[in-house]
């Protein structure tokens, strides 16, 4: 556990991050989220949260992001709070993509996949997979490193061995796997949705960065949930 304080600061820390994609300094949180804290306060929590390994500091930034253990914790209180709801328009692109039965799921996925601006992928049973998006995941920040896209592609060349054991595993309904329990990869999230509907199993999952608009996605994945009862 950690004090209040200290995840009023966290939370701030990792909202930024997820916008910007930039590492986040004492500055930023102070001017932009109006802490009941001083800079010099913010700056000292800010040191306990690192050395508490919640953030660290990439190469020789002033700056923070988030670990991967801060990204649990967050999504930890996302679990405990109302979830947020489906935007009109998100809502709308769903159902317009469903009304589509002459061409399956895919027009779904393609949805997913605009709204969330990453990859998705759809299995519709056991060994038929479906995916798009992954130019929105290339395009995302974190990938401007050569390395991740090359173990981004690895992923990719393995998807369909991934999704096999997924399908065994996996309970129905939403999962959200991140980081070291991630079978897409530790530098990946995936939030999951495995469903059953006219006696045939699905899963469909959003292929991101750990950094990514978890919220939004959720909101989005129990939108479709509900449609796919």
């Amino acid at each position: 556990m950690i004090s209040a304080r200290r995840q009023i600061i966290l939370e701030a820390i990792i909202k930024e991050h997820i916008q910007t994609a930039q590492p986040v300094s004492s500055g930023i949180l102070v001017d932009k989220y109006k802490l009941s804290a001083s800079p010099a306060t913010v700056r000292n929590e800010m040191m306990a949260l690192e050395e508490e390994g919640y953030i660290h500091q990439p190469h020789t930034s002033a700056g923070r992001v988030p670990t991967e253990k801060a990204f649990r914790l967050y999504l930890e209180g996302l679990a405990e709070k109302k979830p947020k709801k489906i935007n009109s328009k998100h809502e709308q692109m769903i159902v317009a993509s469903l009304e589509e039965t002459d061409r399956g799921l895919r027009p779904t996925a393609k949805a997913l996949a605009e709204i969330s601006a990453n990859a998705v992928f759809w299995a519709f049973h056991k060994n038929d997979l479906y995916y798009t998006g992954l130019s929105n995941l290339f395009s995302q920040a974190e990938f401007k490193q050569l390395d991740l896209v090359c173990d981004v592609s690895v992923v990719i060349d393995r998807m369909e061995e991934i999704i096999d054991g997924l399908f065994e595993s996996l309970p129905l309904g939403r999962q959200v796997l991140i980081g070291a329990e991630n079978p897409f990869g530790h530098f990946l999230s995936a939030i999951l949705l495995k469903y059953k509907k006219n006696n045939q199993t699905g899963l469909v999952g959003i292929l991101s960065p750990l950094r990514t608009d978890y919220e939004s996605h959720l909101a989005a994945m129990d939108y479709l949930a509900e449609k796919l009862k």
